[in-house]
């Protein structure tokens, strides 16, 4: 639970969505703040600036397991993703890419602009994807493999390791030079994210995922891959991404990083259980997405029957719950999200969709307070809207 200017309490649920920023994170950013010189210049004022930057490249380097040449600053998780993507298939004229239809949309949109032919891998009923089917559809034509770590929506962890050593025995046997692109925006907090052991050749992160700022991201891409950038015109981030770098969100995001303690996982994935447990008896209430480990410590997806994720929301906010009903990319949309079609979600709950997100601050009272208002307001949104109807 927290507080409002006013004392008024709320209990934000909210985190897939974005964090709040760490204090230690802002303070490192207001330190930032006074380096006003660009990192590009051949002054001191330049000099200071370029090597907070490089300080905060090499600490996030080191945190990957990665060299600091091999991670580029981006403004989010999105363009991250984007410059994987296009900025090393864009211009191929054949060949196919594999992917999943539970994959974020700055994923899948990138994917469409191209000349190749998308495979998708099939999911079951927990998100995971179908591994023997995977290594069916691999073929010499293909040129990218993109899955993401963690899902956004239902939490869903998938076997990484597993997928890179298939492609690299593949890229083996058959000469061929498959990438593998790994989305791990919402997995850094609490999964491995050693590129080496991963065995990835693209990793997209995110700030506003981790306690950190909003507008940086990062993406690594391993050395002697070949990416053209995206944004033109000068030769920042080792000629990538075209701009002045902001010194703040990358110092911010580099704070943000060096406070990662996987062992906080353990602590909020009892919670979610806990929540889990409590939530399932409650009858028109569905739960979305796999169990235990198979699980980001942080997710619980619901799907209510009988009503729209817009109205509970509302209803929810009303009691100072503020949570979502998804990917926060796409909660304006008026359409079933695509994952839960993915995974089966029946049509009777599929429209109810409701994402609580755990963090740091969740307490096991802001659980038995969702609960018992779940508990209360479901039956008489259900009543008040079987009137209208």
């Amino acid at each position: 639970m927290q507080k409002h200017k006013g004392n008024r309490k709320f209990y934000y649920l909210d985190n897939a969505a974005a964090t709040p920023i760490d204090s230690q994170v802002l303070s490192a950013m207001n330190k930032a703040a006074g380096l006003y010189g660009n990192p590009s210049s051949f002054n001191n004022a330049g000099r200071a600036a370029r090597a907070e930057i490089e300080k905060s490249r090499q600490a996030i380097a080191a945190f990957l397991g990665a060299r600091p040449d091999e991670i580029v600053f981006m403004g989010s998780g999105s363009e991250a993703n984007n410059l994987a993507i296009l900025g090393s298939l864009s211009g191929l004229e054949s060949g196919t890419v594999l992917t999943t239809l539970i994959e974020h949309r700055s994923i899948l949109e990138p994917l469409r602009r191209l000349a190749l032919k998308i495979k998708y891998i099939s999911v079951d009923q927990t998100g995971l994807i179908d591994l023997k089917e995977f290594e069916r559809l691999l073929g010499t034509d293909c040129r990218m493999v993109s899955v993401m770590y963690a899902n956004n929506e239902i939490g869903t962890i998938e076997p990484i390791k597993k997928i890179s050593r298939t492609i690299k025995a593949f890229n083996k046997k058959y000469n061929t030079k498959i990438l593998f692109h790994v989305d791990a925006c919402q997995a850094t907090l609490f999964l491995e994210m050693n590129v080496q052991n991963l065995g990835v050749d693209f990793l997209s992160f995110d700030g506003c995922k981790i306690y950190g700022p909003h507008g940086v991201g990062g993406l690594y891409i391993r050395k002697g891959t070949v990416v053209q950038p995206l944004i033109v015109g000068a030769g920042q981030e080792h000629g990538l991404k075209a701009g002045t770098e902001n010194i703040q969100n990358i110092v911010g995001l580099a704070e943000a990083i060096s406070l990662i303690q996987p062992a906080q996982g353990i602590k909020i994935s009892a919670l979610r259980d806990y929540a889990i447990g409590k939530l399932r008896v409650i009858p028109e209430v569905m739960v979305n997405g796999p169990a235990g480990d198979g699980r980001l410590p942080n997710n619980i997806n619901l799907a209510v029957a009988g009503l729209t994720s817009e109205v509970l929301l509302l209803e929810l906010d009303k009691h100072g719950i503020y949570a979502g009903s998804g990917s926060a990319c796409t909660s304006h949309g008026v359409e079933p999200s695509r994952v839960l079609k993915a995974i089966g979600v029946p049509a009777s709950h599929i429209n109810g969709a409701l994402r609580f997100s755990l963090g740091r601050a969740t307490t096991k009272k802001d659980i038995d307070y969702l609960v018992k208002t779940l508990v209360k307001i479901i039956p008489q949104l259900a009543k008040r809207y079987a009137r209208l109807r």
